[in-house]
């Protein structure tokens, strides 16, 4: 009896060992500060990836990392490109910091109509653009991590202001840049097809904010410099790689590879959204291959919706909506032991509560920026918890697109009133029938509106307003063969347009942007 006893008394020492072991463990891996690798599409489509309905042969490697991760299904962002950089890199909606206006809107007449600015002129008369760009003001992710102790890089798109210094990449907190600073280059010439209000093209190639001549594919380059950086690093100092793509943004030029109908704009996105996988594919690896793999999230995910509707399907809407299927976007994340893998969350999410979440995994301490609309989804993302959201708002008066709210199941859109829950293809306006609820939400959106600050006249200008190449500085004294590479782009451009058409779509309408 005595010997059982024992024997009994040695059993549970052992297993509460075992379990002090497991919970003492546990806690030194969650307080482990993370890598993170973000890598965001351009203009993908919803239904465009295989593992949302697409066509499987098209995104293999993404499908794979689906496979391994899990899927945010409710997961929103800004229904514009700027914005939503804007918006994760702040943790804040874009209209806080008028960032739901483009750097290029300031030289497009009818965007400056809508502001109640007209086109501005240099002292010598020309037309030109005003500056317009993420404030430096602002607190960025980036500049909060490297404070951190984090190396901070950028591979891929800025679009967030693409003039004066303090407001490029290496001015907001990236310690390497590698890419392009406006909206969408040429992937091949790395060439700006318009800076308007100037027609003709600007090169915008750039590492650390210097000119870079390079041959290639601009998603191939991307996912190539990506790959150096990672193998670059160090398992002693964590790393924060942000990875945002211009595929499959236009223009459409197919990869080097296609071999379809260059006539057919389907197979060619087609092929760009291949090639756009065969680059997540080769910078997952490169975590992986590099022995970063167990202590890095890597999110895969998309900044707006897509130009064709049809590739919004089931949601309705295009990028510059804010339907569904201008704001709900895929969104993947992966971190070995902290995830399920091939998972769901329904939990609603915004791009900008990465901002909150990735400062509590580096252990940031005190607040990090002020008047943040992102919150924490550690609990969410990593627990099993309910979101802490149940609003977000996509657009406020003073945008060029509608107003626009969701609050629990509920959307307002302008006028029109949607419950998403039971109807996320927005088939069904229900203004009339709810009218307390259109009231509520009009009431709660009128209210942030006013949280807007200033715009003031915007004062600043371009000069010269037809740059060589994007970077005040970089554009004191542009090499030869950038001048002459640029020269020859521009003497292949049209030299008149018809009274009345740009080179630029006008400012959207109404809630069918898409259409107009």
């Amino acid at each position: 009896m005595i010997f059982k006893n024992a024997l009994f008394d040695s059993l549970v020492a052992l297993i509460f060992g075992y379990l002090c072991i497991f919970e003492v463990s546990a806690k030194q891996n969650h307080q482990v500060r993370p890598n993170i690798v973000f890598m965001l599409a351009d203009d993908m489509g919803w239904n465009q990836p295989g593992f949302n309905g697409g066509k499987k042969e098209l995104t293999p490697n993404i499908d794979k990392f689906a496979d391994s991760s899990m899927s945010l299904t409710h997961y929103y962002t800004h229904s514009v490109c700027a914005p939503t950089r804007g918006a994760f890199l702040t943790g804040r909606y874009s209209f806080r910091n008028w960032m739901d206006w483009r750097s290029e809107d300031f030289g497009k007449p009818s965007y400056l109509k809508a502001l109640g600015l007209t086109l501005a002129h240099n002292e010598r008369g020309e037309p030109t653009r005003r500056i317009h760009a993420l404030s430096s003001e602002e607190r960025t992710v980036a500049e909060v991590l490297k404070d951190a102790g984090y190396f901070t890089a950028i591979v891929g798109k800025w679009h967030c202001g693409e003039w004066l210094p303090e407001h490029l990449p290496m001015g907001q907190g990236f310690m390497h840049q590698y890419g392009h600073y406006a909206w969408g280059i040429d992937y091949y010439t790395k060439t700006i097809v318009h800076n308007a209000p100037a027609r003709f093209a600007v090169y915008d190639w750039h590492r650390n904010q210097k000119p870079l001549k390079e041959e290639g594919y601009a998603t191939d380059l991307f996912a190539a410099e990506a790959e150096k950086v990672i193998a670059a690093q160090s398992k002693d100092k964590p790393f924060f790689l942000y990875v945002p793509f211009n595929a499959v943004h236009g223009p459409l030029n197919p990869p080097p590879n296609f071999d379809g109908d260059k006539n057919d704009p389907l197979a060619i996105r087609d092929s760009m959204l291949k090639s756009l996988d065969d680059a997540v594919g080769r910078i997952v690896a490169a975590v992986d291959k590099n022995g970063f793999k167990d202590n890095t999230i890597v999110v895969f995910t998309n900044d707006n919706g897509p130009v064709l509707e049809s590739m919004s399907e089931p949601y309705r809407g295009t990028k510059n909506t804010t339907f569904e299927g201008g704001v709900r976007v895929p969104c993947l994340i992966r971190w070995p032991g902290h995830i399920e893998p091939g998972s769901e969350n329904n939990g609603m999410m915004f791009v900008a509560d990465w901002f909150p979440t990735f400062n509590a995994l580096a252990r940031v301490k005190g607040p990090a920026q002020s008047n943040v609309d992102g919150m924490n989804m550690i609990e969410m993302l990593f627990n099993g918890n309910d979101s802490p959201r149940d609003e977000i708002i996509f657009e406020v008066s003073g945008s060029v697109r509608l107003p626009t709210i969701r609050k629990g199941d509920f959307k307002l859109m302008g006028d029109m009133l949607f419950n998403v829950k039971k109807d996320p293809s927005e088939k069904n306006n229900i203004a009339k029938e709810r009218p307390k609820m259109v009231k509520k939400l009009s009431k709660r959106l009128a209210s942030v509106a006013k949280q807007r600050p200033p715009l003031g006249d915007k004062p600043l200008l371009m000069d010269p307003p037809l740059p060589y190449i994007y970077g005040q500085e970089e554009n004191q004294s542009p090499p030869k063969w950038l001048k002459d590479h640029v020269d020859g782009v521009r003497s292949k451009q049209p030299k008149e347009w018809a009274t009345g058409t740009t080179p630029w779509p006008q400012a959207p309408k109404g809630a069918h942007a898409a259409k107009q």
